[in-house]
């Protein structure tokens, strides 16, 4: 009859919708975003390092892009600050160890879009209990959320974030007693989060505790005790840090090894973009042997020693020419519209187009994006840079200095009387974008942002 036919018609119309809809959640990639903590462009032996050896992530690279041009601010807070909002520093950044409680982040976006969240690592930007879940993250595993990571034992200040580490699980304080290690942890929680979530897309980020001094034994160094409960001075206490740091960079590629061959175990490794960056510079005193020169730790400095980091993705179903070394300039304001993009999340209303996605260098379609220059605003100074020069500047635009590049690290500043007319013309550029954002400071802020902004003069 014409209504049972009307009837069967709908149902299958209501199920081919469905089929539709579950199809296309299905074909969105998950995303693992991992950004490792004081570890420059130098420590990977892909990149050229001598000294660390990084076999999982060279591995991801080998099978991914590698970029040679990407870069951060040179220390930790502003760095993360700017790579979960998308914007310059100068717009939002408020003070150390705090992100506005009215910013946007890529979590949001990605949860708006039905994505399962989770954060696991260093936090770092407030310790409200709420932060985490407040800022889009629906389960997190961290160090220095609620509490600052280190306690007093018998008058001594130690640093619990490494062996038998104070953690905090969403939110709830957990101190570890019987030899865990802080990074093993926060890598379990990930990829248990992984299999629980592997029928529906999600998101990872993991802003390793790894590299961070203190230079410390990890479970596979030679002088590992798990009876320890961390290190009593900022930079380590075992007086070994070249030796540790190599250690403690192995020990951050096995853990990226783990969270990639739980993605096959959990059956969706191909069709999961993996990033790995770091978040500034290598620290101090680590000094790197790289492509036959030293490479000093700069962390801290406005120099290519300090902001210079690595940056490898991964993405098997995604990538087109996998293998491809690439030098395109990469900011950490493109990771929001690249994460966006891939997802088919939306970019927040009247969002700053500070960040140019990174897909189509994924795509092997470079030549369609456009990204002349990156930008850093950090402390007192400015700096704005292509592949091949950089200015660096006060915040004020004194005291402008030129310096070119013809491969990483061997920056030479220039005198402003042997400029070519093209570096003229190139310093006039980047002087009129520094000018230009100067007048955004704090436009993007909360009002309370905004105070707090004012009262901090040095801008750290």
């Amino acid at each position: 009859s014409p209504p049972a036919m009307i009837r069967m018609i709908v149902c299958l119309s209501v199920f081919a919708f469905l089929a539709f809809v579950t199809s296309a959640a299905e074909t969105r990639p998950n995303i693992i975003l991992i950004m490792a903590d004081d570890m420059g462009y130098e420590a990977l032996s892909a990149n050229g390092s001598e000294s660390c050896k990084s076999p999982h992530l060279d591995k991801l690279a080998a099978k991914g892009v590698r970029f040679t041009n990407c870069f951060s601010n040179p220390i930790c807070t502003p760095s993360r600050v700017k790579i979960m909002t998308g914007q310059y520093n100068v717009r939002n950044y408020v003070k150390f160890g705090w992100l506005d409680r009215e910013q946007t982040t890529f979590a949001h976006q990605l949860k708006k879009a039905g994505y399962a969240t989770a954060i696991a690592g260093k936090w770092q930007l407030g310790r409200d209990k709420d932060s985490p879940r407040h800022f889009g993250f629906e389960q997190s595993c961290l160090w220095q959320h609620t509490r600052s990571g280190r306690s007093n034992e018998g008058g001594e200040n130690i640093d619990r974030r490494f062996v038998n580490p104070q953690l905090e699980i969403n939110g709830v304080e957990k101190d570890y007693t019987n030899g865990e290690y802080g990074p093993q942890v926060c890598t379990e929680f990930i990829c248990n989060f992984i299999d629980q979530n592997k029928k529906k897309p999600f998101l990872v980020y993991y802003p390793m505790i790894l590299t961070h001094c203190p230079f410390d034994p990890t479970p596979d160094s030679t002088d590992w005790d798990p009876r320890r409960l961390g290190s009593t001075t900022y930079k380590g206490d075992r007086k070994d840090p070249q030796r540790h740091f190599r250690d403690m960079v192995a020990y951050a590629d096995k853990a990226i090894g783990q969270i990639v061959a739980q993605l096959e175990k959990s059956g969706v490794r191909d069709n999961t973009l993996v990033i790995f960056t770091g978040d500034n510079g290598t620290d101090k005193p680590i000094v790197t042997p790289w492509n036959g020169t030293k490479v000093v730790g700069g962390k801290g400095s406005m120099t290519d020693r300090g902001t210079r980091v690595p940056l490898i993705a991964s993405w098997p179903a995604g990538i087109q020419k996998p293998g491809r070394v690439v030098d395109d300039l990469v900011e950490f304001t493109d990771m929001f519209p690249t994460l966006c993009e891939v997802t088919g999340a939306k970019l927040p209303q009247n969002h700053p187009a500070d960040g140019a996605s990174i897909v189509p260098v994924l795509q092997n379609k470079a030549g369609s994006r456009t990204k002349n220059w990156i930008y850093i605003w950090y402390r007192k100074q400015v700096m704005i840079r292509n592949q091949h020069y950089s200015l660096l500047a006060n915040q004020d635009g004194t005291n402008a200095a030129l310096t070119r590049y013809n491969n990483p690290f061997d920056g030479e500043q220039l005198k402003d009387n042997k400029l070519t007319k093209s570096e003229r013309a190139l310093k006039k550029q980047f002087q009129a974008r520094i000018a230009e954002l100067a007048r955004t400071r704090l436009s993007t802020t909360s009002k309370e942002g905004r105070v707090q902004g004012l009262k901090n003069k040095t801008n750290r």
